[in-house]
């Protein structure tokens, strides 16, 4: 074997043997501080690709999810106004039964009548307030609501149900000149909010089961990105043990080589 101080192959193993070492080192560091074994495309060019394209599909499902919570509160802010309006409905035949009972004079007459306007009222009042994000469906002239429901962009169509006085047929019942006629009214109004609520109702459920189903295949795609880009931290654990180790032996090796040539010092003693 030529024994020379100008180049030391022994030193130059040990050294490449240490940098793919310290290499491998910095890719378990690297996996332990992320959580990620692929943590870009120089680690695995197609998992990273095909983690990317699933990542862009969760943001759209995540939009989505957005769009299906704000309709289903639109919807659900519609539905409870449209019960306040039933149970308005409700207390409002109340008077106009008891208006009908023979006997009454002026005054309870009267009386009848300023409470079955003031209810009208409220119901007034709740109509126009019963709005959410800009939108109300039982307003009068209000428009159809068109929720997001896919990344495709399709939607799912909420009728709007106009509950308003004069939707309803109750604008201009009176108890003093025509009970008879308010109780019918009434009675007619109680069924049209009833088939507006069914209505809401349906088109609510509808919402609701699409924004679940979006939630659960939210939750797939994470777990699939999860399943191809995840580190097992166990195996790497273990991994970066093994590597602390074999670098100290590298540095030792490497030591030891460069130490070598020193050797050739006892020759010329």
């Amino acid at each position: 074997m030529v024994m020379s101080i100008n180049t030391n192959s022994g030193a130059m193993a040990a050294l490449q043997n240490l940098s793919k070492t310290s290499q491998s080192l910095e890719t378990t560091q690297l996996r332990i501080t992320t959580g990620l074994r692929v943590n870009g495309p120089k680690d695995d060019a197609a998992t990273f690709a095909i983690a990317q394209n699933m990542r862009g599909d969760i943001a759209g499902m995540n939009a989505v999810k957005t769009a299906l919570s704000m309709g289903e509160a639109t919807v659900n802010v519609a539905i409870s106004a449209g019960q306040a309006v039933s149970d308005l409905l409700t207390e409002m035949k109340a008077k106009v039964v008891q208006a009908n009972q023979a006997g009454l004079d002026t005054d309870s007459k009267d009386a009848l009548q300023n409470e079955f306007t003031s209810l009208r009222n409220q119901l007034t009042t709740i109509v126009e307030t019963a709005e959410f994000n800009g939108k109300n469906l039982i307003t009068s002239s209000a428009s159809a609501l068109s929720v997001l429901s896919t990344v495709e962009g399709s939607t799912i169509s909420v009728a709007a149900q106009e509950l308003n006085t004069s939707s309803i047929g109750v604008s201009t019942s009176e108890l003093s000149t025509g009970a008879s006629q308010a109780l019918e009214d009434v009675d007619t109004a109680i069924v049209t909010v009833s088939n507006a609520l069914a209505s809401l109702g349906s088109s609510a459920k509808r919402v609701e089961i699409q924004a679940e189903f979006t939630v659960q295949l939210v939750d797939i795609l994470k777990q699939g990105v999860g399943n191809l880009v995840d580190a097992d931290l166990a195996e790497e654990s273990a991994a970066l043990q093994s590597l602390q180790i074999k670098q100290q032996l590298g540095v030792q090796a490497l030591s030891i080589a460069n130490a070598g040539p020193t050797s050739i010092l006892a020759l010329f003693r």
